[in-house]
C-alpha cells in the first residue's frame, strides 16, 4: 500500500497543500459531531477523510448516517476483525459490506480512506469503490454490493450523518481526523483529495478540496475553528458539536505527523491511553511507555504534565531504547529499562524520599518533586560529541541538589553518551519502577491536549508548549524529522 509520507520523514517531501489542522476524538468523552440531512443524491455520492487512530481495537463508528439497525458508513468492526475498517449499509441485512483484509492498526500514521458511491452503475462492483492511499481495495474479506439504482442511507431527508459515531449507539470513534468530506451527488476518484508525489511516487499526500462542488447535503471540516469545530468550511450548515472541545483541535496532520505515545509498544500492560494516546494512566506494573516516533539523533523537546502523582512509588520521565521488554524492570541496570541508570537515561522520582534523581541511581545530583502537578519539559540532545539530557520544571531548568535557574545554559545536561553508544534507536518515555505506582501523566510533543496558557513553538515555527524551547531544539514531528533526524 502507497505511505502517507509524513509518518516516513526520510522521503523528504514538501506538501503543495498544508493541512493546518485536525481534530482529536476522545471516546470515553463520547465525543462526536452531527448534522440532518434533507433530500439529496441517495444514490451517488463520495465520503473522503484522513484519519489517525487512537484506541485500538472495539467496536467504532468513524462516518455514518442513519440510526443502529438501520445504518451505514464507516466503523471498525467489533468481534476479531476489530482492526478492520468497513464500509457497510444494514437494514436488517448488509445491503452493502466492503471488508478490507487489510487491517489498519497502526496509531503512528496517518491514512487517507474515500469511498466512492455510485448505485446506477450496471456492474455491480462498480457501484462502490474503496480506496486506501490513492489506491483502490480489491482484497476483502467480504464484498457485498447493492442493486441497481438501491437509493442508500446517505443525503436520505430526515435522516442525519454522524462524524465519530452512529445514533443510539455506543461505538465512538477513538482518534484524529482531518479533511473530512462528503460530496452530494457525484461519485469522485480519490484524486479530487490527494495525489502521489512527483518526485516520490509511492507517496499519496493531501490536496486543496475547497475547490470542490459538495452538493446538497456535502460539507467539508477542516477543522481551523477551535471554538466551531463542526464548521463546514464549504459555507453550509454547520455541525454540532457534542462533548467537543476547543483543545480537541490539533496541529498533528496528514501533512506534519506529531509523536503520540505507542499503545502498541506499551511497556506496561496495565496503562490506559487516552486523548490521542497523549494522555497514560499507569497503574499496577513496572515497566514503560514509548512514544510512536524514535530517534537516533537530533535535539528535541517534549513536556510532561502530571496530572497524578504515585504516592510514595518510582516514576520515570526520559527516554527508552526501542529495544526494551515488556517485563523489564525499569530501575534494574542489568536490562533494558528505562532507567538504565549506569547509563543516565532518565531521571528517576521516588515521592516517598521527595527526589528525583537525574545522574545514576545512588547519585547526587537531586531535586525535590514533593506532591508536584505541574509540567516537566525535556531537552535531549542525541545529535553532539556528547550525549545530553536536561529536565525542567515548571519551567526552570534543573542544576542540581534542589535548585533551579530559567537559563537554559545553566541546566544540568547529563551525559547519556554511553546508552547512546548501546542503543542507537530511542523514544521519549515515561515509566514506573514499582508495581503500586499509578500515575496519570498527559505528554505533549507540540500537539497538546491540554490547554496551553501561553504558547511557544520551536524555531521551526512548530509545537505549542507552556515554557519556551530551548534554542536549537525542536518538537517531535516529521517535518522536524525530515530536517533533523
Amino acid at each position: 500500500m502507497p505511505i502517507n509520507s509524513f509518518l516516513y520523514p526520510g522521503a523528504k517531501v514538501t506538501p503543495a497543500y498544508e493541512v493546518a489542522n485536525s481534530c482529536r476524538f476522545n471516546s470515553a468523552d463520547s465525543a462526536y459531531m452531527h448534522k440532518s440531512q434533507s433530500g439529496g443524491n441517495r444514490r451517488t455520492f463520495t465520503i473522503s477523510f484522513w484519519i489517525k487512530r487512537g484506541k485500538m481495537g472495539n467496536n467504532q463508528k468513524v462516518f455514518t448516517a442513519g440510526t443502529s439497525g438501520t445504518e451505514a458508513g464507516f466503523q471498525f468492526y467489533d468481534g476479531s476483525t476489530e482492526n478492520t475498517l468497513r464500509f457497510y449499509e444494514y437494514t436488517g441485512s448488509d445491503v452493502i459490506l466492503l471488508a478490507p483484509n487489510r487491517l489498519f492498526r497502526d496509531p503512528s500514521a496517518w491514512m487517507h480512506i474515500c469511498v466512492a458511491v455510485d448505485t446506477t452503475q450496471g456492474v455491480a462492483a462498480n457501484r462502490v469503490k474503496y480506496y486506501t492511499n490513492g489506491v483502490q481495495e480489491t482484497s476483502f474479506a467480504t464484498a457485498t454490493y447493492p442493486s441497481e439504482n438501491y437509493d442508500t442511507l446517505f443525503n436520505n431527508s430526515g435522516s442525519s450523518n454522524f462524524v465519530g459515531f452512529l445514533d443510539s449507539h455506543s461505538a465512538y470513534f477513538d482518534g484524529y481526523m482531518a479533511e473530512v468530506c462528503l460530496i452530494d451527488g457525484q461519485a469522485l476518484a480519490p484524486t479530487s483529495f490527494g495525489e502521489f508525489d512527483s518526485d516520490s511516487p509511492t507517496i499519496w499526500k493531501p490536496k486543496d478540496v475547497s475547490g470542490l462542488t459538495f452538493g446538497t447535503n456535502g460539507f467539508y471540516l477542516d477543522f481551523e475553528a477551535s471554538d466551531n469545530l463542526g464548521n463546514d468550511a464549504n459555507g453550509g450548515t454547520d455541525l454540532t458539536e457534542v462533548n467537543l472541545a476547543a483543545t480537541d483541535q490539533a496541529t498533528d496532520t496528514p501533512t506534519n505527523n506529531f509523536a503520540v505515545m505507542n499503545p502498541l509498544a506499551n511497556k506496561i500492560a496495565a496503562s490506559t491511553f487516552s486523548e490521542g494516546n497523549l494522555k497514560i494512566a499507569h497503574s499496577s506494573a513496572k515497566g514503560g511507555n514509548l512514544s510512536t516516533i524514535g530517534f537516533s539523533t537530533g535535539k528535541w523537546y517534549a513536556e510532561m504534565k502530571i496530572v497524578g502523582i504515585p504516592t510514595d512509588e518510582r516514576w520515570h520521565w526520559g527516554i527508552l531504547p526501542h529495544d526494551c521488554h515488556v517485563a523489564d524492570d525499569p530501575v534494574n541496570t542489568g536490562n533494558d529499562g528505562i532507567m538504565l541508570s549506569a547509563f543516565n537515561a532518565t531521571i528517576y522520582a521516588n515521592t516517598g524520599s521527595g527526589h528525583a534523581i537525574i545522574n545514576t541511581f545512588y547519585g547526587e545530583d537531586q531535586t525535590r518533586f514533593d506532591s508536584f502537578s505541574g509540567i516537566l519539559g525535556l531537552a535531549l540532545d542525541a545529535t553532539s560529541g556528547t550525549k545530553t539530557i536536561a529536565i525542567s520544571k515548571a519551567g526552570a531548568w534543573i542544576t542540581g541538589s534542589d535548585a533551579t535557574d530559567t537559563d537554559f545554559s545553566n541546566a544540568l545536561k547529563v551525559d547519556i553518551s554511553t546508552a547512546f553508544a548501546r542503543y542507537p534507536h530511542w523514544h521519549i518515555a515515561t515509566g514506573t519502577g514499582t508495581t503500586g505506582a499509578n500515575g496519570v501523566y498527559s505528554l505533549n510533543f507540540g500537539s497538546p491536549e491540554i490547554s496551553i496558557t501561553s504558547g511557544n513553538a520551536d524555531a521551526n515555527g512548530y509545537g505549542n508548549f507552556e515554557y519556551a524551547v530551548p534554542s536549537g531544539y525542536y518538537a517531535l514531528c516529521t517535518k522536524n524529522l525530515a530536517e533533523f533526524g
